[in-house]
């Protein structure tokens, strides 16, 4: 004689069930979607500040190296290199300070890395509608007694992919032409000092 075990209420999963799941599951997708696209600006953020910093090392040691005619890097604040400017190849320029604001010039259009498609060729090394400016601080004096060294400001500028905190209103290189919120306008800035030998 067979015996029968007792019959049990087996549930499934209901369709409610599953639809709340999905539910809490798409949510969390949008959330790594969201979080993915701020990385993706972070990223490209943080490679252009990088590519600022190297263009203003860049042309910190230039000034350094050739320290007697630092005067001669100074920019016209009004028309900064970079972006905009009149350099489109530095054939022909002679050597000197420039030679160094032309290949300055085109290191922050990117020009040292290109893509061509087509007949087109684009730089893409570089930082977007990059600017930059040297200005001089403190007129150098060597008269006796005074020695004063001559103290000139680098300034690389770019555009940023969000607003953030306006620089300060002292850093003018680039300043409105970014549109009218200058919170879009990044800056990095370091001073050279270049000292006077004949006091000695």
């Amino acid at each position: 004689m067979l015996i029968q075990a007792p019959v049990r209420n087996c549930r499934g999963t209901s369709l409610i069930e599953v639809l709340i799941t999905l539910i809490i599951l798409a949510i969390g997708l949008l959330g790594v979607a969201g979080l993915q696209s701020r990385m993706s600006i972070s990223e490209v953020e943080s490679y252009q500040r990088e590519q600022a910093l190297l263009a203003l090392t860049d042309m910190a040691n230039r000034i350094s190296a050739n320290s007697s005619q630092a005067a001669s890097y100074v920019t016209p604040s009004a028309t900064p290199l970079g972006t905009g400017d009149s350099y489109t190849s530095c054939s022909g320029v002679a050597v000197g300070p420039s030679l160094d604001q032309c290949e300055w010039s085109m290191m922050l259009k990117g020009a040292s890395e290109q893509t061509t498609a087509g007949t087109t060729t684009s730089n893409v090394g570089g930082m977007q509608a990059a600017r930059g400016c040297v200005t001089q601080l403190q007129a150098p004096n060597p008269s006796l007694g005074v020695c004063t060294p001559g103290v000139y400001q680098v300034t690389v500028v770019w555009q940023g992919m969000n607003p953030t905190v306006a620089p300060s209103s002292t850093l003018a290189c680039g300043k409105g032409d970014y549109g009218s919120n200058d919170a879009y306008r990044r800056v990095v800035a370091s001073t050279v000092t270049v000292p006077t030998t004949s006091c000695f």
